[in-house]
């Protein structure tokens, strides 16, 4: 069994009050086995246990739980022993404290923690999403929808600095929406039930919640927050410059595992991938998880290409420094916080 476990509140003198937490969707979902029936341990079979924190858990994360179920990091020989952090700056701060191997993160986590200059760096090896995985619901939605219905308007979002809040904001300028108030104040965990309790007239949440609120009447979904942005580097996994250079054979694997399962992913239906990601969704109905894979699959949610190139990197740290949460200054290379050997092999093989 992988063991399901909360990353310890490490306070990382590395991380200012503009670290990142990209949390996701708030699903406590309980985590199952990571012993697929579909390959089995053999007998005298080496497997190497790789201590994996995901940034939150939700099903934008999709290829990752395909992976798992469909045991395509057992035939690359690794076990996942997997811990959901709760935020990119917790998911970061796991890899330079020891307690996790590779982090599911915000790519912006790598950029502040290479600013720091400290003893560690953190870099990218493989990006898992393409764009934002959040949407914008409404309590009292109008026939048809305009940006311009946030004037005035409060809407639930996402705590300063983090990549939905930020994306929220980009959205509102691009379409010149000035007078919105954005409650970033509440965790992620109690924003659907701030929500219910009446806060805010609109709220953005990622799937399965966003699919759940519409089932439950109490909301419509409106926007794709990923339509509206556009391509965005969003997630990426993320180690230690010090694992990749004495573990590159591992972060093959894992590379060649993710790559898998994104092209099961886009070859199959999402009745299928609903099937199969059940188990890391308990408590949601395999309609309410169908539902929110046919929308991450409507808008390309999954990078078809795993490599963060320049570009994505350009976007992001633009989108910082007009967030306010980076110095123009502070701009990283291409090459500081990217590792793009892994995800290029792993294309290059699984074509």
């Amino acid at each position: 069994m992988y063991k399901k476990k909360k990353i310890s509140g490490v306070m990382m003198a590395c991380f200012t009050a503009l670290s990142l937490t990209l949390t996701g969707c708030g699903n406590s979902a309980q985590s199952t086995s990571t012993k697929d029936a579909a390959v089995p341990k053999q007998e005298g079979e080496k497997m190497v246990e790789v201590r994996f924190s995901e940034v939150i858990r939700s099903i934008f994360y999709a290829p990752h739980y395909i992976a798992m179920e469909k045991g395509f990091f057992r035939e690359e020989g690794i076990e996942v022993d997997m811990m959901t952090a709760q935020g990119s700056d917790k998911g970061a701060a796991a890899l330079l404290s020891g307690t996790a191997d590779i982090s599911l993160v915000g790519p912006e986590s790598a950029v502040f923690i290479f600013n720091q200059h400290g003893k560690q760096s953190l870099k990218v090896f493989y990006q898992l999403t393409a764009t934002d995985g959040s949407f914008l619901l409404a309590r009292n939605p109008k026939s048809k929808f305009h940006w311009s219905d946030l004037n005035g308007q409060a809407v639930v979002s996402w705590r300063p600095g983090s990549s939905p809040q930020m994306v929220m904001s980009q959205v509102l300028k691009k379409n010149q929406v000035g007078k919105t108030k954005l409650i970033t104040n509440i965790a992620a965990p109690a924003m659907v039930g701030a929500f219910e309790s009446g806060k805010g007239e609109y709220i953005q949440v990622f799937e399965p919640l966003a699919s759940m609120l519409e089932q439950s009447g109490k909301a419509k979904l409106v926007a794709s927050m990923g339509e509206a942005i556009g391509s965005y580097p969003e997630t990426s996994y993320v180690a230690t410059d010090e694992f990749i250079k004495n573990n590159p054979e591992i972060l093959q694997k894992w590379s060649n595992a993710v790559y898998k399962a994104t092209l099961w992913l886009n070859e199959h239906s999402a009745e299928e991938a609903a099937a199969v990601l059940a188990p890391h969704f308990q408590g949601t109905s395999k309609e309410l998880i169908q539902k929110s894979v046919e929308r991450y699959a409507k808008q390309n949610s999954w990078a078809k290409n795993p490599v963060l190139d320049k570009a994505q990197l350009d976007t992001l740290q633009d989108t910082l420094v007009e967030s306010g949460v980076l110095p123009s200054n502070q701009k990283v290379k291409h090459e500081d916080i990217v590792e793009t050997t892994f995800a290029e092999k792993a294309v290059q093989e699984g074509n």
